[in-house]
């Protein structure tokens, strides 16, 4: 039976917020001492000790059992329930949604949300090689549609097939995926905590190697270690500690795959484009607007072809035609809607199981008006879009108070 995505719940805050600079591979500090440092910005901002936290909820990707366990006993011993999450790249948003789901069903006044990734350099790769991969179905529905070349990165040739199809059905040209790779590097810029800051021309993305498909290297986002964490609280106990209840999670919807995932022959909703769709839906319907009404959201931009087939799945402009939107620059500062300003995945980086997180960080500091040279002037609704291939979506819209 389908639960209502109208069921009553109390009203959950975001009380804090926390992240560590991004970094390559072999340049960060262990994962455990990444998550701790998180933990304690998010307990900083918030202004609440960790006695005073619940109930943890840890994201990791690439790790042993009980990872999550080593990183809050840096923060303290106090006997709390530590749920590991791992849910592939939308890993931190899965912790958060499970988070607010503690505080909204009443199961807790207080919990934090952490997600962190060590990495190793290159391409996405699985560490058991005695078993079938938990894509095993993306993987052959792939190869019926497009085939499958074993010396080109795995993801790319989803996301790039991705971009592919849509192509050939708008007949868009290449260089508009570039121009997202242009967006993100200027938004970075304005980020000191993003990975990728140095400014990229049309012709320099362009021009860097081919991947796959119309991806070249600068279309696709790096592998990254880094950190970030989130407290959520109900309304009573954040006015009982005197906290700061400016931002209030209004709508969060997760979903996983359907039928269309792999009936389709189309590999937009392949790598989750019905997914999006319908956990934006619920997220508007839930809060009781469009998606025209959005000042600034935060999209899961792990290749440019993901960024340009999300702004349909969104909602944030009509299907078919996302090109315009980017060459119009309604995707940035003096459109409609800005989107990623942190510089996203493909240049703020995306440590898999913190990228939820860290997206929440910035959409919180946007609504504060603490987001310094990336404001988005007069913020008040925010949304987050985080996808994980196997699959799940997160949709969660922040509201400024």
């Amino acid at each position: 039976m389908a639960v209502s995505a109208n069921r009553p719940t109390s009203p959950v805050h975001v009380v804090g917020v926390g992240m560590i600079p991004f970094s390559k591979p072999g340049a960060s500090a262990p994962y455990a001492q990444m998550g701790e440092q998180a933990a304690r910005a998010a307990l900083h901002d918030a202004g609440v000790d960790y006695a005073s936290v619940q109930q943890a909820y840890v994201g990791y990707v690439y790790g042993d059992s009980t990872c999550g366990q080593a990183a809050v006993y840096g923060v303290g011993l106090t006997g709390i329930p530590v749920v590991n999450v791992t849910n592939n790249c939308s890993t931190g948003s899965t912790a958060l949604f499970l988070a607010r789901q503690a505080v909204a069903s009443d199961a807790a006044d207080c919990v934090l949300a952490l997600g962190f990734e060590q990495m190793q350099p290159g391409a996405l790769k699985s560490h058991w090689d005695d078993r079938p991969p938990p894509t095993a179905r993306f993987i052959d529905a792939m190869q019926a549609h497009q085939g499958y070349d074993p010396a080109a990165p795995r993801a790319a040739q989803f996301f790039g097939g991705a971009g592919r199809d849509y192509m050939r059905q708008y007949g868009i040209a290449p260089e508009t995926f570039g121009r997202i790779a242009v967006k993100a590097r200027q938004h970075a810029a304005r980020n000191p905590l993003a990975v990728f800051r140095q400014p990229l021309t049309l012709e320099e993305v362009m021009a860097s190697s081919t991947v796959w498909g119309p991806l070249t290297r600068f279309q696709c986002c790096p592998p990254t270690c880094g950190a970030a964490a989130a407290i959520v609280c109900s309304a009573e106990f954040a006015r009982r500690h005197g906290l700061d209840m400016r931002v209030r999670i209004a709508a969060q919807a997760m979903t996983t795959d359907t039928a269309s995932t792999f009936d389709s022959q189309d590999m937009r909703k392949l790598v989750g484009y019905d997914m999006a769709r319908a956990a934006a839906a619920q997220v508007y319907e839930q809060a009781g607007i469009g998606p025209e009404e959005l000042d600034v959201v935060e999209l899961h931009d792990c290749f440019t072809a993901n960024e340009l087939i999300t702004y349909e799945a969104l909602g944030l402009t009509p299907e078919g035609t996302a090109e315009r939107f980017i060459v119009d620059g309604d995707n940035t500062y003096g459109g409609k809607v800005v989107t990623n300003p942190s510089g996203g995945l493909l240049s703020k980086g995306h440590p898999l199981g913190a990228t939820g997180l860290a997206q929440c960080a910035e959409l919180t500091w946007q609504l504060r008006g603490q987001a310094e040279q990336r404001q988005v002037d007069g913020a008040r609704l925010a949304l987050q879009h985080n996808l994980g291939l196997g699959g799940a979506c997160v949709v969660t819209l922040y509201e400024r108070a």
